[in-house]
């Protein structure tokens, strides 16, 4: 892959949307700012938020309203743990939403190609969903080990993919002619922590990112808005806010990023000289 080409004549944008929790709702703030302004993706790869962004987004929903189905439909309230709960819960209350949203539930019928990952509990390896149950390979990757019960799908037992890969970036190269990185799981110092919950998800996240580096080398380009590690996964109410700081960043990496700025004013052209 050579970023240098000519930019014009790129087909082909793959996107890779980390997971991270409500943090997630960050990629609907980038993508919504490269999607105003022309980029257009033909290969989108997530894992847990960033599997649910991929799909609904692929499903033919602007990042916008996405962001709006997550509120009113409290689905990630969902898809957190019941507090005093006696053991693991079923993620699969949360199937529903997905079936009034997506109704087709197939991978085969969204507008643009999407690849989730998974992590397969007995088997101890990292798994990519392209095809069967869109829904069940979505809960999969959203599977939090010690939390949900896992995702059963052929007799095969799935956790969170961001596991073992918190960034799944490898099922765009040889693919795609330029990969977007979206990665929302930047980590702010901080001098003290003032609850449990906060020490568990920072050291969770610590974990999660000692092998973001070797995922970002595989990126062309790299969108990370800074300071979201400062909000828990569950941080439900912060959705708008999160957006926002998305949204922001990816309006910088247009106009900072120079491969950016050349796909957008090649947009510009094409479609002035179609007088659109």
């Amino acid at each position: 892959m050579n970023p240098a080409t000519d930019l014009k004549k790129t087909k082909k944008i793959g996107l890779a949307l980390s997971g991270g929790g409500i943090r997630g709702v960050s990629h609907l703030g980038v993508m919504q700012a490269l999607t105003d302004h022309g980029i257009e993706f033909s290969h989108i790869s997530g894992t847990s938020a960033g599997a649910i962004a991929a799909s609904f987004f692929a499903a033919g929903y602007a990042p916008k309203e996405i962001l709006q189905i997550i509120k009113e439909t409290k689905l990630l309230k969902l898809l957190r743990p019941s507090i005093g709960s006696a053991g693991l819960i079923s993620i699969l209350r949360a199937r529903f939403l997905f079936a009034r949203y997506i109704p087709h539930n197939s991978f085969q019928k969204l507008k643009i190609h999407v690849t989730i990952s998974s992590v397969d509990l007995g088997e101890g390896k990292l798994v990519y969903f392209t095809d069967g149950e869109l829904d069940l390979a979505i809960l999969a990757s959203c599977c939090l080990p010690g939390i949900f019960k896992p995702i059963i799908i052929n007799e095969h037992m799935y956790i969170d993919g961001g596991i073992l890969n918190n960034f799944p970036v490898e099922p765009l190269v040889g693919n795609c002619d330029l990969i977007i990185g979206s990665s929302c799981n930047h980590l702010p110092v901080v001098t003290e922590i003032k609850s449990f919950g906060s020490l568990v998800d920072r050291a969770a996240m610590i974990a999660i990112n000692s092998s973001l580096n070797m995922h970002k080398i595989l990126c062309d380009i790299v969108i990370e808005p800074h300071g979201l590690g400062g909000y828990g996964i569950f941080d439900t109410d912060a959705a708008d806010e999160i957006y926002k700081i998305g949204y922001e960043e990816g309006l910088k990496a247009i106009d900072e990023n120079k491969i950016l700025k050349d796909i957008v004013e090649a947009h510009k052209e094409a479609k002035k000289a179609s007088g659109a």
